[in-house]
């Protein structure tokens, strides 16, 4: 007589709701710089939709009389949109969901969410070049206090807050830096320690390693050329005149660093933003775009985004000690055609996420799951495939980044 065998475990399916909180955990958990920059503008998009206009904070000018002076309110503002859609998908057997949700975990969602953390750190990385504040020594990794020094002086300069700065360095300067300064870090309470990529702290600034840190290739700016100012920019400018370029063969990345002047009497100096007074440090301009002269001209080099005061030598806007001048030298910043590793010191408001709720699709197996709190969510849908006979499984997300205050920001070149 033949007997039928039933189980005595009962199956359980793992529902789409568990799927996505596993997966949401993991995301935030494999992000780096995800967690470190500003997220708090993301409530602002659930009223308005993808884009919002950011304004800046309006800056006062102090007058030393006790006769009132007016100072003009000018309001700056730049978009910030939310449209970079990402997924993962995969296919699978209905059977592999009666796994354990740490086995199916391990198999199928940390990977995942690796993958999808990847992405969003990769392009925040990628926001160096709107930075123009750098320090290090081009084709060194950096591995000492001093290295670290530099880059907070900048900020300093800039007069952005001491409390909240982060540091996030690639494979190379963050073992360079454990070794260089082993002894020295200040831990972190033992949940911290655990976070993917923290190394510890050092003068009140917290270090964390990211595999997908930039680096930067430089234009071919040198060989031939000697770049001048073609005219003396004005108050509000946005763009440099130059020449002197190499005709048809000199280029410029967007990223490329420099400083204008070659004697005190042209040398343009960085200023406290606060006091207006300037630092003695030569500024640092950043090329905005890609550029290719015309001849030996590139008319108009873009270094400040028109979402901003330009150049300014006084009022409450006061960036610089003096205008470019015509006939200036451009001192083009590391060797050319060459890359250049990009480790970030700055303060969480120099760059911004906004990751933003998907919406589900009607009728379908799957899940939605938000965490307000970090400003993290993500959406699992799944279907059947009846022309392979498959299970199709993806995760997408939805996000933005922006570059909200590149003077809160500093490059650490290695």
């Amino acid at each position: 007589m033949a007997h039928s065998h039933t189980s005595s475990k009962a199956t359980t399916l793992i529902t789409p709701t568990i799927i996505a909180k596993e997966a949401l955990m993991m995301l935030t958990n494999n992000m780096v710089m995800g967690r470190l920059v500003h997220r708090e503008y993301k409530n602002e998009f659930n009223k308005v939709g993808t884009s919002i206009n950011l304004r800046k904070p309006v800056k006062f000018a102090a007058t030393e009389s006790a006769t009132r002076t007016n100072t003009s309110i000018v309001e700056y503002a730049q978009a910030f949109t939310v449209t970079q859609q990402v997924h993962v998908s995969w296919a699978f057997s209905s059977a592999q969901l009666t796994m354990t949700i740490d086995e199916y975990s391990k198999r199928y969602i940390t990977p995942a969410a690796n993958t999808l953390a990847n992405y969003v750190d990769v392009d925040l990385c990628n926001l160096y070049d709107d930075v123009g504040g750098w320090a290090g020594t081009h084709g060194t990794t950096p591995n000492s206090y001093s290295d670290l020094g530099d880059a907070q002086t900048i900020l300093d300069n800039n007069a952005c807050p001491v409390s909240g700065r982060v540091a996030v360095l690639n494979p190379a300067a963050h073992w360079a830096m454990a070794d260089g300064l082993k002894g020295t870090f200040a831990q972190k309470p033992a949940n911290d320690i655990h976070t993917k990529g923290y190394l510890g702290t050092v003068a009140n600034l917290d270090m964390h390693m990211d595999q997908n840190i930039a680096r930067h290739l430089t234009g071919a700016f040198t060989t031939s050329s000697t770049p001048l100012m073609s005219a003396t920019v004005t108050a509000g400018g946005y763009v440099l005149p130059t020449d002197g370029w190499s005709s048809g063969a000199a280029t410029l990345k967007a990223g490329d660093t420099f400083t204008v002047g070659s004697s005190s009497s042209d040398y343009v100096y960085g200023v406290n933003p606060v006091s207006g007074v300037s630092t003695g440090v030569p500024y640092q301009f950043v090329n905005l775009n890609d550029e290719s002269p015309t001849g030996t001209t590139i008319a108009a080099l873009d270094i400040f985004l028109s979402t901003s005061a330009g150049c300014q030598t006084s009022g409450q806007y006061k960036n610089m000690s003096i205008y470019p001048q015509n006939g200036s030298a451009i001192n083009m910043n590391g060797t050319e055609s060459s890359y250049y590793p990009q480790n970030l010191i700055f303060h969480p408001n120099a760059f911004g996420l906004v990751m933003m709720p998907l919406a589900m699709p009607a009728g379908v197996w799957g899940s939605r799951v938000t965490d307000k709190q970090a400003g993290v969510s993500i959406r699992v849908v799944k279907d059947y495939d009846i022309y392979y006979d498959e299970e199709i499984i993806r995760m997408d997300i939805l996000y933005g980044v922006s570059t909200l205050y590149p003077e809160l920001a500093c490059r650490l070149v290695g």
